[in-house]
């Protein structure tokens, strides 16, 4: 059974829907319905700093650049914004109409160049991390919104997760879709992630599953995983986050359900 270590950490004032380390461990950055991000202190929970204010709406997502020096966030003002991770101070910020509803999710590439969106208008965009400016034409494919966006270890891919229930995969350099959709999914897809060796995928579902696929052939691996439960009412029931260990043995999951649960990949 997992043991909280400490106090919660406290400072938000609405709740906090994403979270993210600093490569090196020594930070966290959160997201919240407050419309600020928070850095804290990993290792005593402190807050490092004043709360990072600029959003006019929830923050859905943040991500650590690779040298920790930068923070990219995606809010329901419709924006995705860099930060500098030392002093708050905005570097830039998507000019209006770029996404035109929330921006759900955002991540960095490995080789920190670039930055990939997710926005409910149903597109993913890429842009470039030194000025903010659109790298391509805006990536098309999903019927419904855009929830989740993960970019391959190799930085060649972007895997997309939405609302019409399907994964989909990308070609960075192209924008052309790869192959079908990954069908499987019976409800929104809302968490997506790579393994680190870039081999499999995985997706958490308002389905309460969490599957595993194939990311050359899409094909899915096993059985879906169950296991978070009904508790809360049917617009709740999500398994919001997925990730796997660095060994890509295990992955845990967190639901609105209102647990944590790790998981065997090889036997679900």
């Amino acid at each position: 059974m997992g043991v909280a270590i400490g106090e919660p950490i406290t400072g938000h004032m609405g709740g906090v829907w994403t979270l993210a380390f600093s490569p090196d461990g020594s930070r966290i950055a959160s997201g919240s319905d407050d419309w600020s991000i928070r850095i804290w202190d990993a290792e005593t929970g402190k807050a490092i700093g004043v709360p990072i204010t600029g959003h006019v709406g929830r923050v859905n997502s943040v991500a650590f650049s690779p040298d920790g020096r930068r923070i990219v966030s995606g809010s329901s003002d419709k924006t995705v914004r860099m930060w500098d991770a030392q002093t708050g101070v905005e570097i830039w910020k998507t000019p209006s109409g770029s996404h035109t509803w929330c921006v759900s999710s955002v991540a960095f590439f490995p080789n920190g160049k670039q930055v990939v969106s997710g926005s409910r208008d149903r597109t993913i965009r890429i842009w470039d991390s030194e000025t903010g400016e659109p790298m391509s034409e805006p990536f098309r494919g999903h019927d419904f919104e855009v929830r989740s966006v993960a970019i391959s270890p190799d930085g060649r891919r972007i895997a997309s997760g939405s609302d019409d229930n399907t994964i989909r995969l990308w070609e960075t350099q192209k924008g052309a879709a790869i192959g079908k959709p990954l069908t499987g999914h019976t409800d929104w897809v809302w968490a997506i992630t790579f393994s680190a060796d870039g081999s499999r995928i995985a997706s958490g579902s308002c389905d309460m599953s969490i599957r595993i696929w194939d990311a050359e052939t899409g094909e899915a691996i096993g059985v879906p995983i169950m296991g978070h439960t009904d508790r809360v009412a049917h617009a709740d029931r999500v398994v919001r986050s997925v990730a796997f260990s660095a060994d890509g043995r295990r992955i845990v999951s967190g639901s609105s359900d209102r647990t944590v649960r790790m998981w065997d990949v090889q036997t679900g």
